[in-house]
């Protein structure tokens, strides 16, 4: 089953359908890059996607173990190259209430979030800076 259709919408605005839930999604051209800027960019996306598959695979690691994840937060910041044009580098930024949790709990979740397809389907050149910060 197709995963998504793609519409080109004109000055570099894009459209994007999931196809299953019908969910839609625009993206443009960032500001550096000839767009307006107006929405999340390509690349946005793929720095997104990595903390949004981060996220997913601790509350699977969690609900598997009952461990309630209490104001789990990312700030994701990505950093891009010239020469070919690329994401770099992208950080992310993993906050949440961890005061009920061992250490044995917060290494099970940080190693389940580090194997995230998204982390392992990136470039082995792209670094993925990630953080870890209970509160």
């Amino acid at each position: 089953m197709d995963t998504a259709t793609v519409e080109y919408l004109g000055e570099l605005r894009i459209r994007a359908t999931h196809v299953r839930s019908g969910d839609q999604f625009l993206t443009d051209a960032p500001l550096d890059n000839h767009g307006k800027g107006e929405a999340f960019s390509p690349t946005d996306l793929l720095a997104t996607a990595l903390a949004n598959c981060m996220r997913t695979l601790r509350g699977i690691a969690a609900n598997a173990r009952g461990l309630e994840l209490k104001h789990l937060r990312a700030r994701v910041v990505k950093h891009m190259a010239s020469g070919p044009r690329r994401v770099e580098r992208v950080e992310v930024h993993v906050t949440m209430d961890g005061t009920d949790l061992g250490e044995a709990e917060r290494t099970l979740l940080e190693a389940a979030a580090r194997t995230c397809p998204v982390a392992k389907s990136l470039h082995p050149d792209l670094v993925q800076d990630i953080h870890f910060i209970y509160g």
